[in-house]
């Protein structure tokens, strides 16, 4: 018998060793037990590659460098600002009382503190959010962070471009963290002109990959925009020319974004200095970032990150907590719609409760995988009482939650495995019956102009769609 030549040899161990290696890892790490079978799964039928993908888009390199993290990049939000009791908040909300176990869930699993005296002005796509966070950008004195998952060089970017260079040029001290695959979304991109016009830029966990990936993991979701620390932007919204549906843009998206001021916005400055600190190194601080802030309006709040670090499952577990606690109504708007079993069984279990769950989703998605998904997935909802509502185009980015028209949670996160369990993502609970009641007017104003799909409408789809939506949901772990 022939010996194997020295590099035969050693591709032929390389091919056995290094997808037995990814396969362990996958067992040994990931906490999903569905991802741990799929990437094992796929490691096994597609040994080389599939080993070559876990290890570029499967494993999670955050954890270990978190622990690097400085406890001193945290702002003086818990020390400045007295949290608001359970009790008192309890008496302020009335009729919604019950919604104080949901703070009290929120305090068992997120460190910083529920505040009162705050102010959260809705900005309905675009055309509402742009020109108001260009206005606090151009009034900006001391301090503007900006944080957002894409920032495309389109003239809705170059607005923004604009006006943080003419910051910078006014001595205000600007920085800029765009995550490295957002900021792949357009050609050329805007990192490199932004730090050509003078402004400190950053990218999010830099990649090799040369091209953009919708489906990357480990990504800064957050869209945030902190100005003097007095004021703060987050909810949904990228920095893209297609969120202004009256300049009649080729790809209209409609989104929510939101203006708060108050305590609150130094809980988001934190979650900014934070992410800047774990990005350069640069330690945020100082009055000009985290100012005496005084209480400005009724809303009481409280931010709460996620991530696949320290932050894990902040979120998820908010979701559920609301689930449960939910007695009369519940909004669900996101784009992407694939929750895991626990999330179902707490839809339906809240359906069956007879709280009235409508899910709106947008009838037309720019992600077709997920689509597919979410329709292979949706009868496990409508068989339990759950309503499915699809609105019309354009394309719908919001991302809300809503119960019992006294609270909202607002942010960056979609209800799928990425959000929830894959990326840095933000979000803001507010107890405030009027700003809720406001909320579930534009939500129900969608549902109004959208098309409800029935158990029978999804189970009557033809064999090959079902086959087609089947198989686009055992990729759920990897959208």
């Amino acid at each position: 018998m022939a010996a194997f030549h020295p590099l035969e040899l050693l591709a032929l161990t390389a091919s056995v060793l290094v997808p037995l290696l990814a396969a362990a890892h996958a067992v040994l790490y990931k906490r999903d037990v569905r991802a741990a079978i799929g990437w094992v799964g796929l490691i096994i039928l597609v040994p080389i590659l599939g080993a070559v993908l876990y290890v570029l888009l499967g494993i999670n390199r955050i954890r270990r460098r978190a622990a690097a993290r400085s406890p001193e990049a945290l702002g003086p939000t818990g020390g400045r600002h007295r949290p608001l009791p359970e009790a008192a908040l309890s008496a302020r909300l009335g009729e919604a009382a019950h919604l104080a176990a949901l703070a009290h869930l929120g305090s068992r699993v997120n460190p910083l503190p529920l505040l009162e005296g705050n102010c959260v002005r809705p900005l309905v796509n675009g055309d509402e959010a742009y020109p108001a966070m260009l206005e606090a950008i151009d009034g900006a004195e001391r301090s503007v962070g900006l944080s957002t998952y894409i920032f495309d060089r389109d003239p809705a970017g170059e607005r923004f471009l604009d006006a943080l260079a003419r910051a910078t040029r006014r001595g205000v001290e600007v920085r800029v963290l765009i995550d490295a695959v957002g900021a792949r979304y357009s050609w050329p991109g805007m990192y490199t002109a932004l730090r050509r016009a003078g402004v400190r830029t950053a990218r999010f966990m830099p990649t090799w990959v040369p091209w953009r990936l919708p489906y990357a993991n480990l990504r800064n979701h957050r869209k945030l925009l902190l100005v003097d620390g007095r004021q703060a932007f987050t909810g949904g919204m990228n920095i893209r020319h297609g969120h202004l549906l009256g300049a009649r843009p080729r790809h209209p998206v409609q989104d929510l974004h939101f203006q708060l001021t108050g305590p609150v916005a130094a809980e988001l400055q934190e979650v900014f200095v934070h992410d800047w600190h774990f990005t350069t190194g640069e330690q945020l601080g100082g009055e000009g970032w985290f100012p005496p802030l005084g209480h400005c309006g009724d809303t009481v709040a409280r931010v709460i990150a996620d991530g696949p670090d320290e932050d894990f499952d902040r979120l998820r577990w908010t979701f559920l907590g609301a689930l449960a606690v939910a007695q009369r109504s519940v909004a669900v708007l996101t784009p992407y719609f694939l929750p895991d079993t626990a999330l179902i069984t707490a839809l339906g279990t809240a359906a069956l409760r007879g709280v009235e769950v409508v899910i709106l989703l947008p009838a037309e998605n720019n992600l077709r995988l997920v689509a597919w998904a979410a329709q292979a997935q949706l009868w496990q909802v409508l068989e339990r009482g759950c309503r499915v509502v699809l609105t019309p185009p354009p394309f719908d980015h919001t991302k809300l939650l809503l119960v019992d028209d006294a609270w909202a949670l607002i942010g960056s996160a979609n209800w799928d495995p990425r959000s929830l369990r894959l990326n840095f993502e933000v979000g803001v609970e507010c107890y405030d019956p009027p700003l809720a009641r406001a909320l579930a007017g534009l939500a129900h104003a969608k549902q109004t102009a959208g098309r409800e799909i029935t158990l029978a409408e999804v189970d009557r789809r033809p064999l090959p769609i079902r086959l087609r939506d089947g198989l686009a949901r055992l990729l759920t772990p990897y959208l």
